[in-house]
Formats: structure tokens, C-alpha cells, sequence
């Protein structure tokens, strides 16, 4: 099992600027093995191979020692298999009749990581009043935020050194034995997502929508028509643009905590999680709804709960959505409704519930179907379930 750990970095000021050289080196050195690729096609029709890429720039890297030198050889390695892998791929997609994407050079700002191999020029150690530190050849020691502790059986198996907003970060991508998971003796729940209420539970609870784009619009709409006064290339116009970017960063963490501890309390708590199998596609091009789904990370919410859920012995059942909102989970009847409809009243047999728990409760009932656990006598809000049978899923 692979699992990535990611760190924030906290280098001194002479660490700063050195890790900034380095991964100045970096990008100089991807866009020189790009243009040699380029100009062997031209000149022989023949494209350069990475093998053939290494030998040449180890070479270079004698030659230089006190730029492309101070770069380690294996992440040297790891740039130019990044080059290649590129090309492999362009290839593909020309082949494949799709989009192809040529290989771009890397601007300044297009270039913010270096991969390394743990114990090859980085290595993760600790000192004696057991503070973690970044061993980086040519950097030195890096002080950790050891927020979180890697599991003794674990091996580091990769390392890449990234900067985002004049922060750096270090991602451990750690090999971990398969765990021995028993089963979730929790019960089971459905789960409607939407854009009113982002979750609803068939047990009855709600979660409204943080909406964290929305109420962060009237600080972008000021710093982006800062950013727009100033001119291009000048010291001022870089200064505003991190500005922007601080502020989408802390959108982007604020989701992403949301949805970690969310996901984290649904598999603590259920043994089955019924959920819809939706693409999103229908949301994201939807001129009025795009915005408010790409604010909601729907799509972040199934990928964090796959990847605990294995974790922790819960099993996670996608279903067909097919009006699980129009159908009466009570009774099964079809009553029919538009989206401006939040409440579900069914005229047969009276059953009155909020839109989205009426169709978590059908959502549930079709993943038990699905399932083969047979129909669960009492759901977890304590109601009676209907004959799976007399749905019109």
C-alpha cells in the first residue's frame, strides 16, 4: 500500500535561497534537455533517448559544479524520466487521434518541484531532542513540521521537494504493508450529495453547504482588480498576484480540511456507505451550477472517502441515481418534482422528509440491493425500510 505524507518546510533564509538555486537549476536543466530533443528531431529526424540524455548531462554536471553541480544526480535522473514520460505520452495521444499537447518549456513559475530518492542527497532525520530536520545536499538541514507520524514498518520510497507560494513542502511517498482490516460492525446510511445541502444522511441529518468560494468573492474581486492595475513584469505585479494566490490557497485548505474530517467521521461511523455514482459532468457544465460545484469538491469527497473506507474495513457502494429524488422511499411511489421543490410530500401514503434524505434513504436501499446483505429490517434513523422488491429504482 502507497500512501504520501506531506510536510511543510520551514528553511532559514539562506535555505530559502538555495532551495530556490536548486530548483532554478531544475527548470534549466528540463528546458535545455527539451531543446535538445527538439533540435536532434529537426537535425537527424531522430529523437534523443534517456539514456542518451543522462550520459550528456552527468557530463554537464562535471563540468559545472557550481550550478548544475550542485543539483543531485538522481533527481537530475528523475528530470529528465519527467521529459520523458512527457514525449511518451504526446505520442500516445497523437496516436490516439486525441489533443497531442507538445511539450512545453517551463517559465519560472511553471516549475516548483524536484524529485528525489530518500537517502540519495535527502533523507529525513531527527536530532537529539527528537525536532524532525531535511537533510538536502547543498541545502543542509531543513527544519520539519512533524505534524504526523510515519508508521514504524513504513519505507520511504520517493521524495519531492515542492513550492507553492513561497512555501516549500516535502512529499514522503511511503510503502506500507497491507493492513489486516476486520469488518465494520457499524450500520449502514445513504448519502444524497447536492449543492443546497452538500450532504444529506438517511438517517435524517443535513449539512449545509460552506460555500468557501462564495464568501471569499468580495476579497478576490479586490485583489484581482489590484493585480489587474499593475504592470506587467514589475516587482508590484508579483507582489498582488501572491496575494490572489494566498487567498485560493486557503479556499483550497479550507475545503480539503472540511472533507477530511468529514469523510473521517462517516467511516468511523458506518459500516456501509451507499453513495451516487455520479461523473459531475452534468454540474461542471452547467453555466449557472459550475461555480457552485467546483466550490463544493464533490469529487474530493468520493476520493478521500475510497481511500479511508479501505482503511478502515467500511464498504463504499456507488448506485445508479436514477430518481432516487422522485421516488417515494416510503412506499415507492413516483411523485414527481423540480429542483426548486425541496420538501418531498407523497400523496399516497403521506410520507413528508426533505428532498435530499428522501433520496439518501433510496440510495441506501438500492446499495443494500446491490450489496446482497438483504434488506435491513430498520434503517439507521429507526424507520422501517420498504420491500426492496417494490422499488421503481
Amino acid at each position: 500500500m502507497i500512501r504520501t505524507y506531506k510536510y511543510r518546510l520551514y528553511p532559514t533564509n539562506a535555505q530559502d535561497r538555495a532551495l530556490d538555486f536548486l530548483l532554478w537549476q531544475g527548470r534549466l536543466l528540463y528546458n535545455a534537455a527539451l531543446e535538445q530533443r527538439i533540435n536532434a528531431y529537426k537535425n537527424d529526424g531522430k529523437s534523443v533517448t534517456y539514456p542518451q540524455q543522462w550520459a550528456y548531462f552527468r557530463d554537464q554536471r562535471h563540468e559545472n559544479p557550481d550550478t548544475l553541480g550542485k543539483l543531485n544526480a538522481a533527481s537530475v535522473q528523475q528530470l529528465l524520466r519527467r521529459l520523458d514520460k512527457a514525449f511518451r505520452s504526446f505520442f500516445r495521444r497523437l496516436k490516439a487521434g486525441e489533443k497531442p499537447g507538445f511539450p512545453r518549456y517551463k517559465g519560472r513559475t511553471r516549475f516548483n518541484s524536484l524529485e528525489y530518492r530518500h537517502g540519495d542527497g535527502c533523507k529525513l532525520k531527527f536530532d537529539a531532542k527528537h525536532r524532525a530536520l531535511l537533510y538536502i545536499q547543498n541545502v543542509g538541514d531543513v527544519k520539519v513540521k512533524y505534524h504526523r507520524p510515519i508508521p514504524d514498518e513504513a519505507r520511504i520510497k520517493h521524495v519531492v521537494l515542492k513550492r507553492k507560494n513561497r512555501k516549500w513542502y516535502i512529499c514522503l511517498q511511503i510503502e506500507l504493508p497491507d493492513p489486516v482490516v476486520g469488518e465494520h460492525s457499524g450500520p449502514a446510511v445513504g448519502i444524497d450529495m447536492g449543492l443546497h445541502s452538500i450532504l444529506a444522511s438517511s438517517d435524517g441529518q443535513t449539512i449545509e453547504n460552506p460555500r468557501w468560494l462564495r464568501k471569499s468573492l468580495a476579497k478576490l474581486r479586490v485583489a484581482q482588480r489590484r493585480l489587474s492595475r499593475r504592470k506587467k513584469g514589475g516587482a508590484r505585479r508579483r507582489k498582488a498576484a501572491a496575494q490572489v494566490a494566498r487567498l485560493h490557497e486557503r479556499i483550497t485548505n479550507q475545503r480539503l480540511d472540511f472533507w477530511h474530517k468529514t469523510t473521517r467521521r462517516l467511516v468511523d461511523t458506518y459500516g456501509l456507505i451507499a453513495v451516487e455514482d455520479l461523473t459531475l459532468n452534468f454540474l461542471t457544465s452547467n453555466r449557472h451550477l459550475a461555480l457552485s460545484a467546483h466550490d463544493a469538491g464533490l469529487g474530493m469527497f468520493r476520493q478521500l472517502l475510497a481511500y479511508k473506507a479501505e482503511s478502515a474495513g467500511v464498504r463504499v457502494v456507488a448506485v445508479n441515481p436514477a430518481h432516487t429524488s422522485q421516488v417515494c422511499s416510503s412506499c415507492g411511489e413516483l411523485v414527481e418534482k423540480t429542483l426548486g421543490v425541496r420538501i418531498h410530500r407523497c400523496p399516497s401514503c403521506g410520507y413528508t422528509a426533505d428532498r435530499d434524505v428522501n433520496a439518501a434513504r433510496n440510495i441506501l436501499d438500492l446499495a443494500v440491493k446491490s450489496a446482497r446483505t438483504g434488506p435491513p429490517g430498520v434503517n439507521v434513523a429507526g424507520c422501517g425500510v420498504r420491500s426492496l422488491g417494490s422499488s421503481l429504482l
